[in-house]
């Protein structure tokens, strides 16, 4: 396994966190120059790619009147041009044998978007169609391409948000599993899309969100009336 981020020192962190035989590469997907060298060292090391988890991501949130071209890019460069890059070259590696798995995580983002972070639902909304379109081009070669949409996901990148006792009320209100996630609520999904157990899927996307899309939660008590 090979785990990848902007900085060797991130990369070398996150390797001790993991158990198994865990390789950190360091690749910055914003920058397009830098994926290609990066798969293949890969190559060179392993010989073959099996799975691909497209999951760098970041987010600037403020109102749409307030980005600028800068918080644009920022997101856009690594959620949707480096995941499509990082794609493309590894896809070339696993069309040339005939197999492999990709699995984009997107965003329930992605079609119900929140107040402020227009440029995230964006990106996450193009990964989605990036998912869709891959899979129609690569599906005869052997490689499935499919996306996870996780819900409202505990993470470094979210832990300020998540920290307010009122959107932590909100957040659970709204999930009928009554929590919020955490990363490990991620591994069954995409162990399932990068095994066998998933072969005849691909232009997919699992919403792993505690049931968040499934319906909307009215503020009024159990019993209701009307």
């Amino acid at each position: 396994m090979v785990v990848t981020g902007r900085t060797q020192e991130g990369c070398d962190k996150a390797a001790a966190e993991m158990s198994g035989a865990v390789t950190p590469m360091a690749c910055d997907v914003s920058k397009p120059e830098a994926v290609q060298p990066f798969v293949e060292g890969v190559l060179l090391k392993f010989g073959r790619i099996d799975t691909l988890v497209n999951v760098a991501g970041v987010n600037r949130r403020k109102p749409s009147s307030e980005v600028s071209d800068d918080d644009y890019d920022f997101v856009l460069d690594t959620n949707l041009k480096g995941a499509f890059v990082m794609s493309q070259a590894v896809g070339a590696a696993m069309v040339k044998p005939g197999a492999g798995s990709q699995i984009n995580v997107t965003s329930v983002n992605s079609v119900r978007p929140v107040k402020n972070v227009a440029p995230y639902a964006m990106s996450k909304a193009g990964m989605l169609q990036m998912t869709r379109a891959l899979a129609m081009e690569w599906g005869d070669h052997g490689v499935r391409v499919n996306a996870i949409a996780p819900g409202f996901i505990l993470t470094d990148l979210t832990k300020k948000l998540w920290s307010d006792p009122g959107m932590q009320e909100w957040g659970k209100a709204n999930t009928p599993q009554r929590r919020l996630g955490v990363p490990e609520d991620l591994v069954g999904a995409a162990v399932f899309l990068a095994s066998p157990a998933s072969a005849f899927m691909t232009g997919q996307e699992l919403v792993v969100d505690g049931g968040f899309t499934a319906g909307w939660a009215w503020p009024i008590p159990d019993g209701g009336g009307q």
